[in-house]
Parts: structure tokens; sequence; C-alpha cells
């Protein structure tokens, strides 16, 4: 049995819910984590693979320069790689020449330039309408903007896409992001282990069911990634609505990674990337040697990811292999083998990777992120208007809830 009672409930123990806690923890609020998975850290996960800590989920520390995440990994000692990452470099050319590599960045430059001209424009529509119907590289835009926004661009709203927020700096970490985000909760009082079932805001104080029991508390902060709460797999009394709208309109896209130890990784620059096909939607990229380490990171993005997660860790491994003999001969194949995939699409307590706006539902974000009666707060990347899909942006919207919290206790 867990404690009957607390002032703050966070439910959710991702970047998102971690930050609350550790802001209220500071202000000496007492709070309680309640998370349904074993682990600390939702959608960012280091697990140890092929002998590496690796990052599952979330790996790059976007806008690093103003990344809090950050000064978080340097105040716990941990080293920050600022090596620039494969997609700022030339690509291996093997498959695809410097010419079309050069051809390509322009056509993406022109892809994103459209972006920023009907951001404003009514109404909002889906990001296809920003590609030129007769270039060429119309499939390998649309295979990249899977890996950035976790969607297929025909579901991407044109004004959300346009809003995000990235100055370009990205770093990492050797000991892995997850790794950095779990261990700031340290000093905070968690229940693993523990699902919310139900959130009853009908009386003076909010009735927080669990697995493990009910928590009377004075407030709630909501750390759901919006597919939870879309799917209403955690029920609001009285029911929340406008929440569940919002959560439709911000549905979890699919950014999956496969690990592949590789022998002779020293053929390979580290940190290098190489190109699947250049001609479609439904490719892969691989960036060699992460870190230097003697594996593939292979990215897979939107729904052909889902795809291929109906077909499991099998189908993923099938594909890859296909690309990569296809461009390196057939006998590389004898030189990876699979060491790690986590398919985030079939997670019980994620459903996805990470949100987008669906066309004309970018207001979404703001609605989700309102308070309700001054006792219910909402945070996660979902909630963020500029830096959505991060994890900096969880940890942002954390902070703003645990501020909102602390500013209606007084």
């Amino acid at each position: 049995m867990i404690v009957s009672e607390t002032e703050v409930v966070i439910v959710g123990g991702g970047a998102a819910g971690i930050a609350a806690a550790r802001r209220l923890t500071d202000a000496g609020v007492d709070c309680l984590i309640v998370e349904a998975r074993d682990r600390l850290g939702g959608r960012a996960w280091t697990a140890e693979v092929g002998g590496h800590p690796v990052d599952l989920g979330c790996g790059w520390l976007h806008s690093a320069d103003r990344n809090p995440w950050c000064g978080i990994a340097q105040a716990q000692g941990r080293g920050i790689d600022r090596t620039p990452p494969p997609w700022t470099r030339p690509a291996i050319s093997i498959g695809f020449s410097p010419d079309e590599q050069a051809a390509f960045r322009a056509a993406m430059n022109d892809f994103y330039q459209r972006v920023d001209e009907l951001a404003d424009a009514e109404p909002d529509r889906a990001a296809t309408a920003c590609l030129d119907p007769n270039n060429r590289w119309n499939g390998l835009i649309g295979a990249v903007g899977s890996y950035v926004t976790g969607a297929d661009i025909d579901c991407v709203s044109v004004r959300d896409l346009a809003r995000y927020e990235d100055s370009g700096v990205n770093y990492r970490v050797a000991a892995g992001y997850g790794t950095v985000i779990a261990a700031h909760a340290a000093e905070v009082r968690v229940a693993l282990n523990c699902p919310v079932r139900r959130i009853d805001h009908s009386g003076r104080r909010v009735s927080v069911e669990t697995s493990e029991g009910t928590i009377s508390a004075a407030s709630v902060i909501v750390t759901l990634p919006s597919t939870v709460l879309a799917e209403e797999r955690v029920l609001f009394t009285p029911k929340l609505l406008d929440k569940t709208d919002a959560a439709l309109g911000l549905p979890l896209g699919l950014a999956d990674k496969l690990f592949l130890s590789l022998d002779g990784a020293e053929e390979f620059d580290a940190d290098s990337r190489l190109f699947g096909h250049l001609d479609r939607r439904e490719t892969a990229t691989y960036h060699m040697r992460p870190f230097g380490r003697p594996l593939i990171e292979v990215y897979f993005g939107g729904s052909f990811a889902h795809e291929l997660e109906a077909g499991g860790e099998a189908a993923f491994v099938e594909f890859a292999l296909s690309e990569l003999t296809g461009l390196l001969g057939s006998d590389f194949a004898r030189r990876v083998k699979p060491v790690g995939l986590h398919a985030w699409g079939t997670d019980p307590f994620a459903r996805g990777s990470y949100s987008s706006a669906l066309p004309g539902k970018a207001e979404s974000r703001a609605v989700l992120a309102a308070p309700v009666d001054g006792r219910l707060f909402f945070a996660g990347e979902a909630c963020s208007r500029h830096d959505f899909s991060t994890a900096h942006g969880a940890y942002l919207t954390g902070i703003a809830a645990a501020e909102q919290v602390i500013k209606a206790r007084k």
C-alpha cells in the first residue's frame, strides 16, 4: 500500500514528471510521483546494449545551448559529447553522390522555407502542401520528416511544425540521456509499478485511484502521453472532454531505433550516416559507429515504423539487412547482428514516441496545458508550444506546472 495522502501527486515519471517533482521537492512541497512502469524516465530510456549504454528513446540534447538537461547532466558529472550530429555533415557517398546530397539539402531547405511561408495561412494544412510536386526528393523528404516528427508529413500541421524552435546545437551524453533524466529524481518520492486508473476531482480534495490504493491530494500534475489521455485509459471524474479532444489532435508519432553490432567497424568513420534509399518514404537511415562504438543505430519513422512493428523485431532486422546488403554487398550481413530495439508504438504506457499536431490542431497544445480548477495541472512535451517532441520541452512544462502549483498554494 502506498501513502494515502500527500499534497501533490505527479502522475507519470518521465521527464516532465521528474522535473515537476524535483522543483516541488526543492521548494519543500510534499509530493509523490506515481509511475506505471518499473523504472523512471518514460520515453527517455537508457539500456545496456551490446555492452554500451544506448538510448532506446530520446538520445540528442536538442537546442543544447538552452537545454536545461545539459546543466543537469554536467552537475551529475556526466560527460557531454559535442561531436556534430551526422545530419549536419555530408553522408557516406555510397549510393548518394555529393552532388545528389547537395540537391537534397537544397530541396529540404526549400521545403522548410515554404513551411515558414505557410505557417499563418488560413486554413492550416498538412505539411505536404510545402512539397514541390515535381521534386525528385519528395520521398526522402517524407522519410526524414518522419524521423523528425514521428509522423508522415501528410498528417502534420504546417502551423505546428513552423512553431518548433531549434537552435541547431545538438549534444549527447555518453552515459545516456535517459540515465541523466532518471537520476534527476534521486531525492524525490516515487511509487513504481503503480498505474493510475482514475482521477476524481469532484470533491474538496482530488482522489487518485491507483493499482496499489487511493491517494488523496490537494493538487495533481498529469504528465501522461497524449495518446494515453486520448484513449481515456486514465478516467477523469467529472470528465474532461476538452482534454480528450486536445489529446486526439496531438497523436504520438513513431520513431523506433534498431541497434546492430558491427564487426570491422573501423571501416566506417565514427558518427557517419548512410541512407537506405533515396526515392521513397519507406526507408531507414543508418548512424554508423555512434560515439565511435562498434554499433549501427538504425532509424525508422512514421507509418512505416508502425508497419514494421506489426512484424516484431525480425521485420526491422530483415528490412535493415536488405538495405545494408544492397549498399554494401551480401557479405555485410555476416558482420552485423541485432542487439537492441524497443517498439514504442506497442509500449502500453506510451503508444508512440512524441507528438505532432494534426492539420488544424496546433492550438490543441495550449488547451492540453491549461490548468483545471486550480487543482489539476498538465505537463509533458505535447503541452509545449515551441519545444514539443523533446525532453527539454517536457522538462520546461513540468517546471511550469510545478510553479503553478506553488502559486496556487499561496
